[in-house]
């Protein structure tokens, strides 16, 4: 059988995939610290990438039970929304450690590097930035054209940073991975300092009590800008201007909605056809 017609099985995910096809890579503790494990296997021909939560004896900063519940919103995230920058959500096997999410296998390279190779010209993250002006902007422009759909379904981004983005710089794709702690509605701040990365997050995201809704996530949109964009011209200082006030730190001066900051983003994007090659 095809991993797409199954629904269940009894074994556990690793002797499941091991059964079926050649696994060709693996993603753990040593890559991430959820305590999901994944992997990429290619079964006729066929690569997918497959997501687990780990075995339950497996320590990690989530404890499987909610690495379980992450999953299974990465699927209700998954049917809210299709687009082509989001691989689809092909299947999920329900297993004795949770279940098996199978998406097909996506070449790139993660844009995220460590601390002590971000400022290396060779890292992912350098040659992101170092992109063609027009290319890097087409790249923002589909990571925000995502969110304003999202926002519009109810969905509030959470732990979104340089990790959950692909970019195949052969092919210039770029694609977004890993949104499982997306919340389906504006939430409260229960925990202090939220999942992320520092350089992403609002301070609402490290205050205990405070809200979270679309405003933040106008706000680490306006982060992606900053942190890529580099203000050396005009036409990059217009796209700075939009994420001054996506970046606000009160919420109340933010845009209050995806769809303004992407309105805006587009105004100051609009002369780039004229100018990138000069930029």
């Amino acid at each position: 059988m095809d991993l797409l017609e199954y629904t269940h099985t009894a074994e556990t995910p690793e002797v499941f995939l091991r059964e079926r096809g050649t696994l060709f890579a693996r993603f753990d503790q040593a890559t991430q610290d959820s305590g999901n494990i994944s992997y990429g296997v290619q079964i006729d021909g066929q690569r997918y990438f497959v997501k687990t939560a780990g075995a339950p004896y497996e320590p990690a900063f989530l404890n499987h039970d909610e690495r379980v519940y992450w999953l299974r919103n990465a699927t209700r995230l998954a049917a809210a929304l299709q687009d082509p920058v989001l691989p689809p959500l092909l299947n999920a096997i329900e297993s004795p450690h949770g279940p098996l999410l199978i998406y097909p296998w996506i070449d790139g390279e993660s844009v995220r590097t460590t601390a002590e190779q971000r400022d290396d010209p060779s890292s992912s993250f350098q040659r992101f930035r170092r992109l063609p002006l027009a290319q890097l902007v087409d790249a923002l422009t589909a990571i925000f054209r995502v969110h304003v759909a999202l926002a519009e379904r109810g969905w509030i981004a959470n732990d979104f940073y340089d990790g959950a983005m692909l970019y195949d710089f052969d092919r210039a794709q770029l694609h977004l991975i890993d949104l499982d702690l997306y919340r389906s509605a504006p939430f409260t701040n229960d925990m202090g300092r939220l999942f992320g990365s520092t350089r992403f997050m609002a301070p609402e995201e490290f205050e205990r009590g405070a809200r979270i809704d679309e405003r933040t996530t106008v706000f680490t949109m306006g982060r992606c800008i900053q942190l890529f964009v580099d203000p050396t011209s005009d036409l990059r200082r217009a796209l700075h201007d939009v994420a001054e006030r996506a970046c606000q730190p009160q919420p109340s001066e933010r845009w209050p909605h995806m769809a303004d900051f992407y309105a805006a983003w587009l105004g100051a994007t609009s002369g780039l056809a004229h100018s990138a090659n000069t930029d």
